[in-house]
């Protein structure tokens, strides 16, 4: 089973990624979690340019072809989608790839208020079978946010959201 974590965050200390790589840590043997990093390499997307070559597209594309369920984490930027995340989403509206995709949505921001339910909202309209968004109220500093998801209630959590996408 092939789970491919996205962050929507293009950070470098991002809560949002340290959410993933904690929820990798607790997946159950035999689920083999990737990370795809690639989002900043993609071009502004451009119907025009859709059916053009482009490696960093094809790589998007063939990470989401060959994952058997999707999660992702997102933070919220000014009540919306992260530019770059939405960028992404639009290069794979027409080719399907979400389509009947099991996909978990976290979200790790301080307040979030718009964005889990947007995000959710394209999501669904691609085809995804969405579940969540789940929130979690984590500190904004990666190195406390890192040590609060490695608490046993945060683990047995993140299994519990894994077991419930997972088949």
């Amino acid at each position: 089973m092939k789970l491919l974590a996205l962050s929507g965050s293009l950070r470098a200390d991002s809560v949002n990624t340290a959410l993933l790589r904690a929820l990798a840590e607790a997946a159950p043997a035999g689920v083999e979690v990737c990370f795809f990093d690639g989002l900043r390499d993609l071009p502004l997307f451009n119907p025009d340019a859709e059916e053009r070559e482009n490696a960093a597209v094809t790589a998007w594309r063939a990470a989401l072809r060959g994952a058997d369920a999707v999660v992702i984490s997102s933070p919220e930027y000014a009540h919306g989608i992260p530019g770059a995340f939405k960028n992404a989403l639009d290069w794979v509206v027409g080719s399907a790839e979400f389509d009947g995709k099991p996909t978990l949505l976290l979200c790790a921001s301080a307040r979030p208020q718009h964005a889990p339910a947007q995000l959710a909202e394209v999501l669904r309209t691609m085809g995804a079978r969405v579940q969540g968004p789940h929130l979690l109220d984590l500190p904004g500093n990666v190195a406390a946010a890192q040590s609060a998801l490695r608490t046993p209630a945060q683990q047995a959590e993140a299994r519990e959201l894994l077991a419930a996408l997972l088949p």
